[in-house]
């Protein structure tokens, strides 16, 4: 089975590909370059949303997944607006604006959130799902490791962030292996009954 992701992010595409391994599924980055407007309020309508547009341009069954970092203390902020907040600046500086924000803050817990989707524009088949990592914001970045806001994200039952626990522990626990796992455990199972022709090959 080959599946294209749709994003243009290189670090997310092989996260993805390594996360599946076990699936013998072929994860390949979108041939093109498509421009969707992530407006949606929550993470599932950004996902679904990403789905569609690829899989019905590209005419081949997709994987998206909208994910991002949600801290207690601002609100649920960055949440939808991880990838967008301070767009087009390093996320060093990024980093550092938001350990800004939580300079008084006591309560430093949060979560990483992905919603992933499949969707097949050939059967009109959808699916989506969520994974979730809670954790805490360390209060200095940490790490050279990762992507992202990884080097401020402790997971839960650790002590060192994302940034310095590196990939394989967050290919076992991140909010997106347990999206993407839980997507393709679901995919495989129901495949024959939901007649997917030829995404089961």
């Amino acid at each position: 089975m080959k599946i294209f992701v749709a994003t243009s992010n290189d670090h997310k595409v092989e996260e993805i590909r390594r996360i599946l391994e076990d699936f013998q599924i072929e994860i390949e980055k979108s041939p093109k370059k498509i421009f969707v407007e992530e407006n949606g309020e929550t993470f599932l309508e950004n996902s679904v949303k990403k789905a569609y547009y690829y899989g019905n341009i590209l005419g081949t069954p997709v994987v998206a997944d909208d994910s991002g970092l949600v801290i207690d203390y601002l609100g649920g902020f960055p949440g939808v607006k991880s990838a967008r907040f301070m767009e087009n600046r390093p996320y060093k500086e990024r980093m550092i604006e938001i350990l800004r924000l939580m300079k008084m803050a006591e309560d430093r817990s949060a979560k990483f959130v992905c919603v992933a989707s499949y969707y097949n524009p050939k059967t009109s088949f959808l699916i989506s799902v969520e994974g979730v990592i809670e954790g805490e914001i360390s209060y200095e970045v940490k790490g050279e490791k990762g992507f992202g806001y990884d080097p401020i994200f402790i997971p839960e039952g650790y002590k060192e962030t994302f940034g310095e626990l590196g990939q394989k522990v967050k290919d076992e626990i991140s909010h997106r292996s347990r999206a993407f796992k839980k997507l393709f455990s679901i995919i495989t199972k129901i495949g024959d009954i939901l007649e997917l022709g030829d995404d089961r090959k």
